[in-house]
């Protein structure tokens, strides 16, 4: 650990700072106008640390290397040894050390802030607080007990957390008649590799919590680096230069001096090290600091002796050691202990009384804050009694919640659509859902990479349903369906078998085809009405502050928030089920073997489109058949001979239409006329070159373009809107009061008045009541001390 030097007058409260450069300081007891503001912030201070308030307290927060010399100097500045670096604390838990000048005690009165029991709302039993009053325990006697108690609390804690280092501090009080009444917070110090058995990654948890404690602009850094490492190579002074870049706020000590001075012989030497020229800048002066060596025991007036020792030494070795001695007017306020002991008390009197109006400022707007949640927690353990009350606020909570949803599905730029809004891509990754099924290529519909929600976003995956849907044409059919279809219906008579068989190889495609994407539809739609929840837990929120609460109180009805939450949940899971039940109606109805969506026109009018559809329905005319078969000819005459079921030439004859039936030669000896099984390789009017397999499909394509327009132009986009949105503008209240309300008390209680309810909102206001009385404590402290200013 490093070393640091003290002054001759160690009794005394000096409160000459080095900018007065007097030569002499003039050291007396504290008035008792700055004992007390020292007192009012020191209460201050504990009641922040046990609440977890945020005051901006002046403090002083010392920083440094590991072996800089920090823990001696707060020993030094104690003016006793209670050995707390040999636990090395500093590489564990941050120390507040709360030095009190009191000329009554003679011997030392050390205090930790108190553990208290505090009951655990999260499991409801009694657990063992942290340091978690602003009171004080008993004084400990033995200072080696100090040790002792800084190491159990910091393995106790850290163990509870599992964490290497904790930024939650250790406060210790010191009463005695030898300190200045100062506050330091002294930080872990800065290491370079983690000890063992220690995370590789210590040391960077440890920069980056000093980082946060002295970041804070109420506070002065104290900055330890000793001698024996030059500026220009100081690893930690860049770290503190990144926090406080120029200084301004911080106060630099040169520990270990007695060290350097070995190396100086002439004036000129010492006078540009002690200036530093060139690496602080002009305006910022170093203190140069040595303490005792010697680590053996001895009683506390020995050891303030020897501080006061090692400081004669420095200045004596100075004056007399060095050729023509050193620049005393310039830099004799800077060196030593004592010099710096008085800088740094006078210093944080200073800051205190600078921001005491501050402070009285803040502690009146704390105690009206907490006296606001005090009433709430009244008011909400008194209605845990009052039922009717209970069911008006959360009719009214709900009620608000509906009209903010259909609010946000009319149209609404409020919460931040930059913030609650989510683009395409995000809305099929957090649903789960994914891209539509059966699409290969990537559907971006217009807006997909802006930020929407509510009647915006439900628009835009309406526009991307369609989108997904043109992109899907009619599916190849196998020659082996086609056949099957085909020949079944030419086998069944009439002249329609070509038309139906590629109406039913249509009909067949779009059911299996459009189905995934409906339901998928409805899926994400879905999903946009559900995120619309929060959306409107958030506008009735903001609504509720910016004009006072109109929609009930329920903050903190844990039970109850889940419960709409969940029955919200479940309305919207109702209407998806029941839109795809009316979009899978409307597929059927369009895919029907009766629905004439086949066979209207596909240009709206009676134009060509009609005629070229109706002319499958004509006879089938010739001996011709339909060759089906891959390779096989489009179109054949009846004079080709000598193929399998082809009947000869000479007895070739129109058949019956539809049926495709000829009759062979006259009978021969001992045979009958068989008929034939119908071929497919007849001609239709209108068809004379392709094959007959790519006609027919090229039929069925225009049937599976036809049923696609008249399902997505005309059924499924009016039943989506009023399938989900119409029920969310109307419905949406009544389906909530009647899963919500429509119950007997009992029930209805189960959502506020969970077991240990009750406790856990007493107990919460007992601390808070608790706090109430110490924030108000310290608000009539500093009100008196303002009134002295």
């Amino acid at each position: 650990m490093a070393t640091t030097t003290t002054s001759n007058a160690f009794l005394t409260t000096p409160t000459k700072t080095p900018s007065e450069k007097s030569k002499k300081s003039h050291h007396h007891f504290p008035n008792s106008d700055s004992k007390s503001r020292f007192e009012a912030y020191n209460r201050l201070q504990s009641a922040a640390v046990a609440f977890g308030e945020k005051l901006p307290i002046p403090e002083i927060v010392a920083l440094g290397g590991q072996s800089d010399g920090k823990s001696s100097l707060l020993e030094a500045l104690l003016g006793f040894r209670f050995n707390v670096r040999e636990v090395e604390m500093g590489t564990r838990r941050p120390l507040i050390l709360q030095m009190v000048h009191d000329s009554t005690a003679l011997e030392p009165r050390c205090r930790f802030q108190q553990k208290i029991s505090n009951f655990n709302q999260y499991n409801s039993g009694i657990v063992e607080g942290e340091e978690d009053s602003e009171e004080y325990g008993s004084p400990v006697v033995l200072a080696s007990a100090i040790a002792d108690i800084i190491k159990s609390r910091t393995e106790a804690y850290l163990k509870k957390t599992k964490t290497a280092v904790s930024s939650k501090p250790i406060v210790m009080r010191a009463e005695y008649a030898h300190c200045p009444n100062l506050t330091i917070i002294d930080t872990p110090g800065f290491v370079l590799k983690a000890k063992k058995g220690e995370p590789e990654n210590t040391p960077d948890e440890i920069l980056s919590m000093v980082k946060s404690l002295a970041s804070p602009p109420h506070r002065i850094l104290l900055f330890l680096q000793q001698s024996s490492v030059e500026w220009c190579s100081s690893l930690w002074l860049d770290a503190v230069r990144e926090i406080d870049p120029t200084y301004r706020r911080t106060v630099i000590v040169v520990s270990k001096f007695d060290n350097r001075l070995k190396e100086f012989t002439d004036r000129w030497e010492v006078d540009r090290y002690l200036s530093a020229s060139g690496y602080l800048g002009d305006g910022t002066h170093p203190f140069f600091v040595a303490l005792p060596k010697d680590r053996n025991t001895v009683s506390n007036d020995e050891f303030r002796r020897q501080i006061s020792q090692v400081d004669s030494d420095v200045l004596r070795h100075l004056r007399d050691g060095i050729k023509g001695g050193f620049d005393e007017e310039k830099f004799r306020p800077f060196i030593g202990f004592g010099c710096l002991r008085e800088y740094l008390e006078s210093e944080l009197q200073k800051r205190y009384k600078e921001a005491a109006p501050a402070t009285l400022a803040l502690l009146e707007q704390r105690c009206c804050e907490v006296t606001t949640e005090l009433a709430r927690l009244d008011s909400k353990i008194q209605a845990t009694s009052d039922v009717a009350h209970l069911r008006r606020c959360a009719m009214l909570h709900t009620a608000s919640i509906s009209n903010h949803v259909g609010v946000l599905i009319d149209g609404a730029a409020d919460p931040a659509p930059e913030q609650w809004g989510k683009i395409t891509e995000e809305e099929q990754s957090e649903s789960g859902i994914g891209s539509w099924p059966g699409i290969t290529a990537v559907i971006k519909p217009p807006n997909s990479t802006l930020r929407l929600y509510g009647g915006a976003a439900f628009e835009r995956v309406i526009h991307e349903f369609r989108c997904a849907a043109y992109s899907i044409e009619c599916p190849p059919v196998s020659r082996e369906k086609v056949a099957n279809i085909l020949l079944a219906h030419a086998g069944r008579g009439g002249g329609r078998g070509v038309m139906e068989a590629a109406a039913e190889i249509a009909r067949a495609a779009a059911r299996s085809w459009l189905a995934p994407l409906l339901d998928t539809a409805c899926d994400r739609l879905a999903f946009v009405l559900g995120n619309l929840f929060d959306l409107a837990v958030e506008r009735s929120c903001s609504r509720d502050s910016d004009y006072g609460r109109k929609s009930g109180n329920m903050d903190g009805y844990v039970g109850f928030h889940a419960a709409l939450r969940h029955s919200y949940n479940r309305f919207i899971k109702d209407l998806a089920k029941q839109c795809k039940q009316l979009v899978r109606h409307h597929l059927d109805s369009a895919t029907s073997p009766y629905s004439q969506v086949c066979y209207e026109n596909f240009q709206g009018g009676s134009g060509s489109g009609v005629t070229s559809m109706y002319r499958f329905s004509q006879p089938l005319v010739g001996s011709f058949s339909l060759e089906l078969s891959e390779g096989g000819p489009a179109l054949r005459h009846d004079k080709v001979r000598d193929q399998e079921n082809i009947p000869p030439e000479k007895d070739a004859q129109e058949t019956t239409p539809g049926k495709g039936v000829e009759t062979r030669e006259a009978l021969r000896e001992s045979q009958l006329t068989v008929p034939e099984t119908p071929s497919p390789d007849q001609p239709y009017s209108g068809l004379r070159s392709g094959s007959a397999y790519s006609d027919i499909c090229s039929s069925a394509a225009q049937h599976f373009a036809r049923i696609r327009e008249v399902l997505v132009e005309r059924s499924v986009m009016s039943t989506l809107n009023s399938g989900f949105l119409t029920p969310c503008r109307d419905r949406l209240m009544m389906a909530l009061g009647l899963d919500l309300f429509a119950v007997n008390d009992e029930k209805f209680m189960d959502m506020f008045v969970a077991p240990g309810a009750i406790d856990i909102l007493q107990n919460e206001r007992q601390s808070l009541e608790k706090r109430q009385k110490i924030l108000q404590s310290c608000l009539n402290e500093f009100k008196s001390v303002a009134r002295a200013l």
